[in-house]
C-alpha cells in the first residue's frame, strides 16, 4: 500500500502579553495571558481531530503557574513542545550569540521544569532567524528549526502593523515577520549549513506553492471573515497544489485561532478577532479535517523524524545582522 503523504501543524503559543508586547502596548507589562482559556480549547479541537502536534512555548509563561500548567497538559495529552525563546521579541536577530544562548537556556530549562521534555526544536518569534541562530542551536543539540515563512505577504504585514501600532524607540521592526531575502527562500524542508560542517534541518512554515501566499490559521480566518466559502477554496486550492508540487505542509497555528475578541482585550487591531472564539474552533476543526483527509498529520518534530531529506541544501546566504 502506498504511503499517505505526510503534513505537520505546530501551535505557537503566544500570550496575551505578546502581542500587545510587540504591538507597543504598555498594558503588556502586567502579563495578561489568556492561556488558561485557549489552552483547553485547543486541546480540544486536537483531541476530537486524534492529531498530536507541536507546540512552541515561550519561557517568559513556561516559569509562571499558568504557562507551566498549560505545558504539562500539552505534552501529558502527547504534543511535543517547542522552544519559542524565553521573552518572544520579534527582534531576536539584533541578539548578541550570548543573549541567543541565554534566551533558547532558560526556556529550555522552564519546559523541563514544568515536565516536558527538553526542546529538540526551535521557532524564532516574528520568524526570526540569523547564522548566529542556526549555529547556537546546533551547538545545544537541536534537531530543527522552524523559523522562516517563505512569502511576500511578510513585508507587507510589517508595513502595515509599523501604520498601526504606536510609535517606540528602537524596537527592531525592521526585520518583523521575515525580510525580503525570504521572498524565494525554498518551501520544502531543507538544511542549512553550519560553520562546524554538520547540518540542522530547516522546516518552513508553508505558504501557498506558486502564489506564495500565507495558509496559517490567522490568515485562513482573515478570508473566513470575508467569505467562508473563500476560506475553504483557498485552503483546498492550497491542498491540491501541494499535492501537485510535492510540498509537505506545514500547518501554523495560534492561540488567537480559537479566541474571540471578548477573551483577548486590548487585541481588537488583531484580524479576525471579531469573531467569536466557538466558531473560530469550529472552522479550524474543518481546516484539520480537510488537511487529515489529503495527509498524515503529525508535529514538526515528528515530520523531521519521519522525513529523509532527499536532497541536502547548504543555505549559507544569511549573514549575521549587527
Amino acid at each position: 500500500m502506498t504511503a499517505r503523504p505526510l503534513a505537520s501543524v505546530s501551535i505557537d503559543l503566544d500570550n496575551l502579553w505578546a502581542y500587545l508586547k510587540t504591538h507597543g502596548d504598555p498594558g503588556w507589562h502586567r502579563y495578561p495571558s489568556f492561556l488558561p482559556t485557549a489552552v483547553p480549547r485547543l486541546l480540544e479541537v486536537l483531541g476530537d481531530q486524534r492529531l498530536t502536534t507541536t507546540v512552541f512555548a515561550v519561557g517568559a509563561d513556561v516559569v509562571r503557574e499558568d504557562g507551566a500548567k498549560a505545558v504539562n497538559e500539552i505534552a501529558a495529552a502527547g504534543h511535543e513542545v517547542g522552544n519559542h525563546s524565553f521573552g518572544h521579541e520579534p527582534w531576536l536577530h539584533r541578539y548578541s550569540r550570548d543573549r541567543l544562548e541565554e534566551e533558547l537556556r532558560r526556556t529550555e530549562d522552564a519546559i523541563v521544569t514544568a515536565g516536558a521534555p527538553p526542546p529538540v526544536g526551535f521557532r524564532g518569534p516574528g520568524f526570526s532567524v540569523t547564522r548566529e541562530l542556526i549555529e547556537v542551536l546546533e551547538d545545544r543539540g537541536y534537531a530543527y528549526d522552524a523559523s522562516t515563512l517563505p512569502t511576500w505577504i511578510g513585508p507587507v504585514a510589517r508595513a502595515y502593523h509599523n501604520r498601526t501600532a504606536p510609535p517606540s524607540a528602537d524596537d527592531g521592526r525592521g526585520e518583523l515577520f521575515g525580510g525580503f531575502s525570504r521572498v524565494l527562500a525554498p518551501v520544502h524542508a531543507y538544511r542549512w549549513r553550519t560553520t562546524a560542517g554538520s547540518t540542522l534541518v530547516e522546516l518552513p512554515v508553508t505558504t501557498m506553492p506558486l502564489l506564495r501566499t500565507p495558509i496559517h490559521g490567522s490568515y485562513l480566518l482573515q478570508l473566513h471573515g470575508i467569505s467562508p466559502r473563500l476560506a475553504r477554496a483557498y485552503f483546498k486550492t492550497a491542498l491540491r497544489l501541494c499535492l501537485v508540487r510535492g510540498v509537505a505542509p506545514s500547518l501554523l497555528l495560534h492561540p488567537t485561532d480559537v479566541l474571540g475578541g471578548a477573551e483577548a482585550p486590548g487585541m481588537e487591531f488583531f484580524p479576525g478577532m471579531a469573531i467569536q472564539g466557538n466558531r473560530k474552533a469550529a472552522w479550524l476543526g474543518w481546516v484539520l479535517k480537510t488537511l487529515r483527509e489529503h495527509f498524515d498529520v503529525v508535529g514538526t518534530g515528528e515530520y523531521v523524524r519521519r522525513t529523509e531529506l532527499r536532497r541536502e541544501r547548504a543555505v549559507t546566504r544569511l549573514e549575521p545582522r549587527r
